[in-house]
């Protein structure tokens, strides 16, 4: 089931509310893409969307529901993924993909085998 909360959020001169789903992040991808909301108002668990694109969230069908009931929902669906929990990646951001092992250990193989080692350098020697 998808939940959002008034908009209450002061950001940039708009209100903001939260969107969210108890069921997957699946869903709320294919929710916010049905609602024309950019990708890039994912944030970790919910999607931000500005007070403009509230009527149509609920008349899609995102039931409205109190801004505390939001964590405590993705906190019960096992869905919640809070700001000091998410794991940074490359370039600061958080919840991105991440490389496969499998490619890191091969570029990092292919790496060693390429530059001469730190003791070679010092003594001259290649």
């Amino acid at each position: 089931m998808l939940y959002v909360d008034p908009p209450a959020w002061p950001a940039r001169g708009r209100l903001w509310s939260h969107l969210i789903s108890d069921v997957s992040l699946t869903e709320l991808h294919a929710f916010a893409e049905l609602l024309g909301a950019p990708r890039r108002g994912f944030e970790r668990d919910h999607y931000d969307i500005p007070a403009e694109r509230f009527p149509a969230a609920v008349w899609l069908g995102a039931t409205v529901v109190p801004t505390r009931e939001i964590a405590r929902r993705l906190r019960a669906a096992g869905l919640r993924r809070p700001k000091h929990l998410a794991r940074p990646v490359a370039g600061g951001a958080t919840g991105a993909r991440q490389p496969d092992p499998a490619s890191v250990a091969s570029s990092r193989s292919m790496l060693s085998r390429a530059a001469p080692s730190q003791a070679a350098c010092r003594s001259g020697s290649r």
